[in-house]
């Protein structure tokens, strides 16, 4: 049984390029100690010719994707599906969770607003932005535009204590707050301030980021979400295959246990 391990390219792993390469290469390891082949492949050097009867990938690019899903019609299995990458985009995301009633933030709090790229993860820190006003986020919106981004979403900020949650189909789910323990990607943690540690029902979100997960059809996940003092939580960012640095080791095994 062979295994290629796909590679996402270090422009979709901002200030994470080695803890994405440190979950994919511990699972790999895994699978070879059980007696799989395994290959390692950048994303974008993948192709057609490059078969197997597994493909774990964290591709994000088009090219990589499209690649795939060609595989995926030849009925190769592939985790993440081409799919589920695709209806990661914050566009789609949005539309998928409206419409099957996931918690998101309301349209407006008095507290800010988050100008976020629609079209794809994001690649820098410029495409996330906290805007404390409406003339903030004009403004941000400008930027975006004379990036040449024109698809974006905007989302109300929530205060509350920012969690980072992870899962992978089978039942393995771990959430924790980043303000606790300082490891952050771009820092904008800091907004929020340090965690309250709010009680909420810890069930509830599992089962919605579980349904949200089925929904977009990825089977390895992760996002982060915003609980208030009343107990109340907003998932307010959901992608494929997160780096699951603090918890990686288990994620590995959660991760082999899908071959």
């Amino acid at each position: 049984m062979r295994v290629i391990g796909v590679r996402r390219d270090d422009v979709f792993s901002p200030n994470c390029v080695e803890k994405d390469r440190a979950i994919l290469q511990q699972t790999l390891d895994i699978l070879r100690s059980e007696g799989w082949t395994t290959t390692l492949l950048d994303e974008y050097k993948l192709s057609l010719v490059d078969k197997a009867d597994l493909y774990l990938t964290m591709a994000r690019s088009k090219p990589a994707l499209d690649v795939l899903n060609a595989l995926e019609q030849e009925g190769r299995r592939v985790i993440n599906r081409s799919v589920g990458v695709g209806n990661c985009q914050r566009r789609q995301l949005e539309k998928l969770m409206r419409k099957h009633g996931i918690p998101m933030p309301p349209e407006n709090t008095g507290n800010g607003y988050w100008l976020k790229r629609g079209d794809a993860a994001a690649q820098s820190k410029d495409d996330v932005v906290y805007c404390r006003d409406e003339n903030s986020l004009q403004k941000a919106i400008e930027a975006f535009h004379s990036r040449g981004i024109e698809d974006y979403v905007v989302s109300a900020h929530v205060k509350g204590d920012l969690l980072k949650f992870y899962g992978v189909t089978g039942g393995f789910f771990r959430y924790f707050y980043p303000t606790d323990d300082g490891d952050t990607k771009f820092g904008d943690e800091e907004i929020n301030g340090c965690s309250h540690h709010f009680p909420f029902c810890e069930d509830d979100l599992r089962t919605d980021v579980e349904r949200l997960a089925r929904i977009v059809g990825l089977d390895i996940f992760g996002g982060d979400a915003i609980v208030n003092a009343q107990g109340e939580y907003f998932i307010i960012d959901f992608n494929d295959w997160p780096s699951f640095s603090r918890c990686r080791a288990e994620a590995a095994k959660a991760i082999a246990q899908l071959a």
